[in-house]
């Protein structure tokens, strides 16, 4: 006899790969409810990251335009394909198997997703760079990422991830998934959440802005002046004076690749991996002001962890106006 997996392993016979973030959404409940709060239209072109098996898109494809789903798993791709092969329904799909990080975003007007917790954050952020505008994604995330995603000022959640989609989206929270409904369950629940990217976007150098919250958040309870005052903080801004100033004298480029990701907990960032920097007259000159520049705009004492999004526009402002970079 043979030994087939059995379908609350797989599907026709074949394991899904936790390893992979792959969990079926299976509870036809929740996905009534989701597509509900999605709120779409008849002439949407919907985007579906990573459709499975299908529980979804077959609900879609009653529901809009056209679905162009992306699955990275070959045997997933072929097992959507027998769902609607004989179903007139066919023609609204669009079925592309491939990785959706490494291709270019189609046309679309809404993303549906449940997004493996691997690629929560870059793909969130590739999903805001690209353009044209969409009117917003649904996603399913692990519940504790989406809720750094929504934390506030004071919250204990609340991180660099927390700023940057506040900055770039208007995120809110539809509702929470228990783990039992995905098959294999997860160790953990999720939460739905919907994004709606800023248009326009905020004005200013991303690669700026996302190197201030950088430094910041490397112990977001440690004072900005605590913070600012290390020599390996001195060091880098230094640097930067350094590069922007040959480009503004050079006519060569320095090229910086512009990374969307983000990463939801404090991270361990090239600035303390650094080996101890040893303080020069020039480092000693770069502190004295930066501190200066700190205490005379009342940002010495303040720490990330309680600063609002216009906390860290009027910041960022601050210093590049006295000529202080970070990137």
């Amino acid at each position: 006899m043979g030994n087939k997996s059995k379908d609350v392993s797989g599907h026709r016979g074949f394991e899904f790969k936790k390893e992979k973030g792959q969990h079926i959404l299976k509870n036809p409940l929740v996905v009534n409810s989701i597509l509900e709060k999605a709120a779409l239209k008849p002439t949407d072109i919907v985007l579906e990251i990573g459709p499975g098996t299908g529980n979804m898109t077959v609900k879609l494809l009653q529901l809009v335009k056209k679905v162009i789903a992306v699955e990275i798993d070959p045997r997933m791709t072929v097992e959507l394909y027998r769902r609607v092969q004989f179903s007139p329904l066919k023609e609204r799909l669009e079925l592309i198997q491939g990785d959706i990080l490494k291709m270019e975003l189609p046309y679309f007007d809404v993303c549906v997703a449940n997004i493996p917790y691997q690629i929560s954050s870059p793909l969130i952020f590739k999903l805001l760079a690209h353009r044209p505008f969409h009117r917003y994604s649904v996603l399913m995330l692990q519940r504790e990422f989406a809720m750094r995603l929504i934390a506030q000022p004071g919250s204990e959640l609340y991180c660099r991830l927390s700023v940057n989609a506040k900055a770039l989206a208007r995120v809110s929270h539809l509702m929470k998934v228990s783990r039992n409904s995905f098959r294999p369950p997860p160790k953990v629940d999720s939460s739905v959440v919907r994004i709606e990217p800023r248009n326009p976007p905020p004005p200013g150098n991303f690669l700026e802005w996302d190197g201030l919250l950088r430094i910041c958040f490397q112990r977001k309870n440690k004072t900005l002046g605590s913070i600012m005052k290390q020599n390996a903080v001195l060091s880098l801004l230094s640097c930067n004076a350094k590069k922007l100033q040959m480009m503004q004298t050079s006519s060569t480029q320095v090229a910086i690749p512009m990374v969307m990701t983000e990463d939801e907990e404090e991270e361990t960032t090239q600035i303390e991996q650094q080996d101890e920097v040893v303080e020069t007259e020039e480092l000693k000159e770069m502190k004295e002001k930066i501190m200066k520049l700190l205490e005379e705009n009342n940002f010495s004492l303040r720490r990330a962890s309680k600063m609002t999004l216009d906390d860290f526009r009027c910041l960022l402002k601050t210093l590049n106006e006295a000529g202080i970079h970070f990137c």
